[in-house]
């Protein structure tokens, strides 16, 4: 198999096209870094089979993440500091800030959503609602790495309920979203490391 493989070809495990003898995963349109050296390689072979949530997952880290605490952020703010508040910002700036934190938020909810699905196997309808899907994430993370599920989403929500209803009045509690943004990065993070973990060493190895 040549290094230009054609579109068409399915993903799967193929020989190595640079000649090692190993083999490689096409993803459908290039080749993967994971490698497996010849004969059975059950972990690597599981790695392969979580791809789709692990494309899900890496994009609920880069742009997820961001888009919904970001844009919920940036949407309290700016309820703070409407036109005709005590410390009004120029209707200018008020319109175009709204409009950019729901993008950022519903942007965000869509990676959300798409992670849910994968994470519990089917679409649901707390997989397509904003801040639930973001929870249902959370949960099945925290399930997967063997913590408390329940302990790991009230956490969360408490700390954005605070934020929401008590920041106009101390706009330190700013810090909340900040934190909670965090450790779902954390847990993201080393979700991932868990499942790419055997496949690392499986590379490495060869």
């Amino acid at each position: 198999m040549s290094l230009t493989t054609p579109a068409t070809v399915p993903p799967g495990w193929y020989p190595d096209p640079s000649g090692e003898r190993q083999w490689r995963v096409w993803t459908g349109s290039a080749w993967s870094a994971m490698t497996r050296s010849y004969g059975p390689a059950p972990e690597a072979a599981r790695v392969f089979e979580a791809l789709p949530l692990i494309n899900e997952l890496n994009r609920v880290a880069r742009y997820g993440v961001v888009g919904v605490l970001g844009g919920l952020g940036l949407y309290v703010s700016v309820l703070s500091h409407w036109p005709g508040s005590a410390h009004p910002v120029p209707t200018w700036f008020a319109a175009s800030a709204m409009a950019l934190a729901l993008t950022l938020f519903f942007v965000g909810s869509a990676t959300y959503a798409f992670a849910a699905r994968e994470l519990v196997g089917h679409w649901s309808l707390s997989a397509l609602v904003p801040l639930v899907n973001v929870e249902v994430v959370n949960a099945q993370l925290a399930q997967r790495l063997g913590a408390s599920s329940t302990r790991r989403v009230v956490s969360d929500a408490v700390l954005l309920l605070i934020f929401v209803l008590q920041f106009h009045q101390d706009p330190w509690l700013g810090v909340a979203p900040v934190l909670v943004a965090l450790g779902q990065s954390l847990w993201l993070r080393t979700y991932l490391e868990q499942i790419l973990g055997g496949t690392r060493s499986s590379s490495h190895a060869t």
